[in-house]
């Protein structure tokens, strides 16, 4: 008898540890997931991690008056502006020959692109007239926004 007592005793105390064992995994903190660990190397990669309320602060609303010109400064369109302004002028201020054979086809980097219907007549202007039209065009529109002219057959 004495020996069945120290069997049900350690079964009963098996029982109590797995008792135990089994509340103490059910109510333990979560192991950091998969999902956290993703998030948490996005936003290594990204350069931030913002929580709720940064998110809240950041992302408030803004007025349009204060939004319009970085939305058209990064857009280009003061650029874009220039550029039809380059086409527009382009046929008054040149030789109507010249007008006739060539025509701005864009503008890169402070390099006008002008395409040429025929050798002839890129020869023409690159040999004889290239340094006038720039001239010209430079006057009008500034140094800075033509810097070369580029002749292409086109």
């Amino acid at each position: 008898m004495s020996e069945g007592k120290p069997k049900a005793s350690t079964e009963a105390k098996r029982s109590e540890m797995l008792a135990a064992f089994a509340a103490k995994m059910r109510f333990q903190p979560r192991v950091p997931s998969r999902v956290d660990a993703r998030r948490r190397v996005l936003a290594q990669w990204r350069g931030w991690d913002w929580t709720e309320e940064d998110k809240g602060r950041h992302f408030a609303a803004k007025k349009s008056a204060d939004l319009v010109p970085h939305v058209l400064k990064g857009l280009g369109i003061e650029r874009r502006l220039s550029e039809t302004e380059i086409l527009k002028v382009w046929n008054h201020l040149l030789d109507p020959n010249i007008v006739a054979h060539a025509h701005p086809t864009g503008l890169r980097n402070g390099t006008l692109f002008v395409a040429v219907d025929s050798s002839v007549w890129l020869d023409e202007i690159v040999r004889y007239r290239r340094r006038e039209i720039l001239e010209r065009l430079q006057s009008s529109f500034g140094r800075d926004l033509i810097g070369k002219i580029s002749f292409r057959i086109g």
